[in-house]
């Protein structure tokens, strides 16, 4: 087997002379200590191979410069949540995330508390050195009270809170089945270190369960000691707010439990674990809507919180798939489920959407001032606009060869006895002013939609015609 450090470490230097063969840590930083004791636990079993190694932001990152086994970088503090999918997607690997303070206990604390207590045979490995380290020397969860950071200058105050105790607070929780805070700062904590480190390397490979190791690490130059003064600052400082030792060991009382088999791709058993079917959906179009974009169609919905904006911008994404085409929908919700701003972008492709965003669409359907307010100006010149008429009296600036049409989205929807099918009145009109797909291709999946609401259905497929006529009356009205 290879070792399981690269031989050269592009990130100093480009690899060039001896600083190929270093680290570019921080003279006397703990990083490149475990970074040596988790490598020797992964060439001791045996796993290069299979072990996948998750770092986020901060200096844990550069992890991957150093490591040689399969690396993924998380954004900052979700790799608990990339460690999950890694080992549900492959259960034989051996996942390690490994995380500093600032990510772990900060912006990666819901992630932490889900992963942990969810219990898979994981490793984690926590670097807390109290102080945020790659971005400047900022308070940090585990900063000490009375410590000085760029952030409390004067020291850690009490309305900045206390250190998060993250060791103890894992332990708590009833799936992890080992937790321990080892430290670095003499040979006899660094050989505690070593030897936790290889436990929790060892007890996911026996598919026992989680494992949480918090080491307490130097920085010295953010804490502007030198390297022997943070080691004794380490000891004298942080030990008494991290006591060191094992929070909790079940290993011994747990059996192997994780048996989880690889995920199935084949189509059949993806379908029927669904309660789907593999018979092609019924297709009513012909060809791409390419009258709008030869590739890719944008469209973005608005309104207010319950306007349904969601709904249609839903069916009309269903519609496409059951088209054979390539679709997505991206929701976007103001702070109230009513009242509040809500929008979707909704792309259509002829091959592949590659980015699902809408910030400048071929079509705006828009239910209130604000949203056309907002979203008018966006669309693309040559356009299509629909908005309400019933509750929007005037038309912001719109790109040159936009076709701005006004119905009465809410008069007609109250006029048929139910204002909420306002949305359905606007698909309509979508279908109409678009061309987008053949009206039934939109009923089939308004139908599909309400296929356990049937009472529903005469209704809005009543809104839906209405909304169709009004466009198309609208456009080229009866003669009187």
């Amino acid at each position: 087997m290879d070792s399981v450090f690269y031989s050269r470490f592009e990130r100093h230097d480009h690899a060039e002379g001896l600083k190929g063969l270093a680290t570019h840590y921080c003279a006397g930083c703990g990083h490149g200590i475990v970074h040596k004791f988790l490598a020797d636990a992964i060439e001791e079993f045996g796993i290069q191979d299979r072990t996948i190694a998750v770092s986020p932001v901060g200096c844990a990152v550069f992890l991957y410069y150093y490591l040689d086994v399969g690396n993924t970088q998380a954004a900052h503090g979700r790799a608990p949540a990339v460690a999950l999918g890694h080992k549900v997607a492959n259960p034989e690997a051996m996942v390690i995330s490994y995380q500093g303070d600032g990510d772990l206990a900060s912006i990666g604390l819901a992630e932490i508390m889900q992963a942990t207590q969810l219990g898979l045979p994981l490793t984690f490995i926590f670097i807390n050195n109290a102080i945020y380290g790659m971005t400047g020397g900022q308070m940090a969860p585990t900063t000490l009270p009375e410590q000085k950071t760029t952030t409390t200058p004067e020291g850690r105050s009490r309305f900045t809170g206390t250190p998060l105790r993250m060791a103890e607070i894992v332990a708590q929780m009833d799936a992890p089945v080992y937790v321990e805070r080892v430290a670095l700062f003499d040979n006899k904590q660094r050989h505690r270190a070593r030897q936790a480190i290889k436990k929790a390397v060892r007890l996911q490979m026996e598919n026992r369960g989680l494992a949480f190791v918090e080491v307490l690490s130097e920085c010295p130059i953010h804490w502007h000691l030198t390297p022997i003064e943070a080691e004794r600052w380490v000891k004298e400082q942080m030990l008494p707010y991290f006591p060191l030792g094992v929070k909790k060991d079940t290993s011994a009382d747990v059996e192997p439990w994780f048996t989880l088999g690889a995920p199935v791709f084949e189509p059949g058993a993806v379908a029927a674990a669904i309660g789907a079917t593999e018979e092609p959906a019924e297709h009513f179009g012909t060809a791409f809507p390419s009258h709008l974009d030869p590739h890719d169609v944008a469209i973005k919905f608005a309104g207010a919180g319950g306007d349904g904006a969601q709904t249609i911008a839903l069916l009309t994404t269903r519609a496409a798939i059951h088209e054979g085409w390539d679709a997505t929908y991206i929701p976007s919700y103001g702070p109230e489920s009513r009242g509040g701003t809500s929008y979707a972008d909704v792309h259509v492709a002829a091959a592949e959407v590659l980015s699902p965003a809408a910030p400048a669409p071929h079509v705006l359907v828009a239910f209130n001032g604000q949203s056309l307010e907002k979203f008018g100006p966006q669309v693309q010149p040559g356009g299509i606009v629909l908005y309400d008429s019933a509750v929007i009296a005037k038309l912001p600036a719109l790109a040159p060869g936009v076709r701005a049409t006004g119905l009465p989205f809410t008069q007609i929807a109250r006029d048929l006895g139910a204002a909420r099918v306002k949305n359905i009145v606007a698909l309509g009109a979508l279908q109409a002013a678009t061309r987008l797909f053949p009206a039934e291709s939109f009923l089939a999946s308004l139908r599909e939609t309400l296929q356990s609401q049937c009472a529903l259905l005469p209704l809005n497929e009543e809104a839906f015609a209405w909304g169709a006529r009004a466009f198309r009356e609208t456009i080229a009205p009866a003669p009187t």
